[in-house]
């Protein structure tokens, strides 16, 4: 049992250690730079999207509401348990890691779709 438990211990090290965190960071980067900030570009159309008013139509959500329902799958509760955690453990550097961190995300989320 113990044995495992050393296996398990080790290959969680490993997947979830430091190189996996600079591959997920500088797979957001370039990203970011391939894609020319995508970011930042597309900023004001985005916004200018989710708070156009449209027609209701029968079956049709907003803008908006699609947006917040997508968001509410994509977060969930953990990540904002998580932010909670980070910034008591890390303090308030780590709010400004993790806004850095989700910058390059939105690339990653961007290309996903």
């Amino acid at each position: 049992m113990i044995f495992i438990h050393h296996i398990l211990t080790t290959v969680d090290d490993i997947v979830w250690g430091p190189f996996m965190m600079a591959l997920l960071i500088g797979t957001g980067i370039y990203l970011t730079f391939r894609l020319r900030g995508v970011q930042a570009r597309k900023f004001v159309y985005a916004f200018r999207l989710i708070t156009k008013h449209k027609e209701e139509g029968r079956g049709d959500i907003s803008p908006f509401r699609a947006l917040m329902t997508s968001l509410s799958g994509t977060i969930g509760t953990c990540n904002i348990a998580g932010v909670a955690t980070a910034i008591s453990l890390g303090g308030p550097g780590a709010l400004f890691w993790m806004w850095l961190t989700a910058i390059v995300g939105m690339a990653t989320k961007f290309v996903e779709y």
